[in-house]
Formats: structure tokens, C-alpha cells, sequence
């Protein structure tokens, strides 16, 4: 069989600098992080940790519109992980609230972004 438009098996694998500014923007969202405030830094890890378990295919926070009853879920088991820490509850009013939900949020939408970029690349 004989086919008119001849591929090398190597044009199949994909382009290689999407992985390389993947990369590159993993060390550098991981660089900012590590300026972080101590209690910053603990919140983000609790922020990736909630959004780890709800990264899947057909996750409600690769909604169009995401629920906002479902954020304000994620960010509640945030706060609940950061109680015991006493630094935290040293914070004045509603700004641990706003900080959560600032870091919450930042977190999904870098995820939806990586997983925008990732079926682009795979579209064919």
C-alpha cells in the first residue's frame, strides 16, 4: 500500500517546546512560591492538596462556569485544615477568609489553563 503523504514516524511524537515552557512555568510559578509568607505557603499547599482530589476527567472545576457553592465548599476545607495553626488565627477579621479563597481560586484557574494548553497541543 502506497500512500501519497509520506510522516516520518518521528513528526507523530508532538512538539517538544510544549514541554519545555510547561516546564519552564512550573519553575517559575515554584520559584514565586517560595517568597511566600509562611502562612501563605501553608494555605497553597492545602489549596493544591483539595484541588489534586478534584482533578480528574469530567471534574466540576473544568466547568465552563464553576459552581460557586462548590468553591466556597473547597475553600470551607481549606479553613478547616488551617484552624489549628495559630499563626492563622492570629489574622485579623475576614482577611484568612480572603486569603483562601485568593489562593483557592488562583490555583484552579492555573489548572484549567495547563489543561487548555494540554488539549490544544493534542488536538490533531
Amino acid at each position: 500500500m502506497l500512500y501519497r503523504d509520506f510522516y516520518p514516524f518521528y513528526a507523530a511524537q508532538g512538539n517538544s517546546d510544549f514541554y519545555n515552557e510547561e516546564r519552564e512555568q512550573e519553575r517559575e510559578f515554584d520559584l514565586m512560591k517560595s517568597y511566600y509568607p509562611d502562612t501563605a505557603r501553608k494555605i497553597q499547599e492545602k489549596a493544591e492538596a483539595q484541588c489534586q482530589m478534584l482533578d480528574y476527567e469530567g471534574s466540576r472545576l473544568y466547568d465552563e462556569y464553576p459552581d460557586r457553592f462548590m468553591l466556597y465548599h473547597i475553600c470551607s476545607q481549606v479553613k478547616e485544615e488551617m484552624s489549628s495553626d495559630t499563626i492563622a488565627q492570629e489574622m485579623p477579621g475576614g482577611f484568612l477568609d480572603d486569603l483562601i479563597e485568593v489562593l483557592v481560586y488562583q490555583e484552579i484557574s492555573r489548572r484549567r489553563c495547563r489543561r487548555r494548553r494540554c488539549r490544544q497541543c493534542h488536538m490533531f
